[in-house]
């Protein structure tokens, strides 16, 4: 398994504590019935621990090296195997609706995984992904937290979140130099009635300046009067919860 060699312009830190690996397998909650991704699986820690619980297992692996070792290790009768980059792959092409979704997902590309999964919400019933641990904690940030931001809003719009633990450096090969964190996202089933879109326009435009008022942060989005609107402008986007952001979006023009 080692003779895989981890390729630094992926962002590759291939996870070989079989005990960590135990444990982000096991806060996924899936049903064994199930379709579950794995993405970036890599040399198949957790898919060892994956692949016997859920037999609708598919792995999205974009490192041609990695797919071919898995599959000459799990052969014909093994998970579903696609060759592809996580950011061009279309789940409606391999997915219904509800299906699971966990990975080591390499540290350059993790916010804009979260941004391609947040346009298919409705293949996401749950995740659980392991990522730096600073972005971790972003996410799972709330109003008045240094670390809030928009992943924080965006994510929280639609999904529980929790921070289940932190994974050290040495855990990995090669280690990287920060630490990792775990999270869980579990899909609301009360979800927001606006265009996800225009609360994604709104969303970065008032993090976009955030140290700025958000009457200066959203000077360039229409928006029809609301109530309270001379308290709410005088905010800042930290300051400002979840769900105010998903009212102040239906009264976007």
């Amino acid at each position: 398994m080692d003779n895989l060699k981890p390729k630094k312009h992926l962002g590759q830190h291939f996870l070989k504590e079989p005990l960590t690996a135990e444990r982000i397998a096991n806060s996924l909650k899936a049903r064994p019935e199930q379709q579950v991704v794995e993405i970036g699986p890599g040399q198949g820690v957790l898919t060892d621990l994956l692949w016997p619980k859920y037999p609708n297992l598919q792995l999205v692996e974009v490192d041609p090296e990695a797919v071919a070792w898995l599959s000459q290790h799990y052969g014909e009768k093994g998970p579903k195997i696609v060759h592809q980059d996580i950011l061009k792959w279309d789940p409606s092409a391999h997915l219904e609706p509800n299906a699971a979704f966990i990975g080591n997902l390499p540290y350059n590309i993790s916010s804009p995984i979260f941004f391609a999964l947040l346009d298919h919400l409705e293949y996401i019933e749950e995740g659980v992904f392991m990522i730096q641990k600073e972005v971790a904690q972003r996410i799972c940030a709330n109003e008045g937290s240094k670390t809030y931001g928009i992943l924080s809003v965006l994510l929280g719009a639609y999904f529980e979140r929790s921070y289940e633990f932190t994974v050290p450096p040495h855990v990995f090969r090669p280690p990287p130099k920060v630490q990792s964190g775990v999270i869980r996202l579990v899909r609301k089933s009360d979800l927001p009635a606006v265009p996800f879109a225009k609360l994604k326009r709104l969303v970065k435009a008032a993090f976009n300046q955030r140290r700025k008022t958000l009457r200066n942060a959203l000077k360039g989005v229409e928006m029809k009067a609301f109530p309270e609107q001379e308290t709410i402008l005088k905010l800042r986007a930290e300051q400002f919860p979840i769900e105010k952001f998903i009212e102040l979006t239906g009264y976007m023009i």
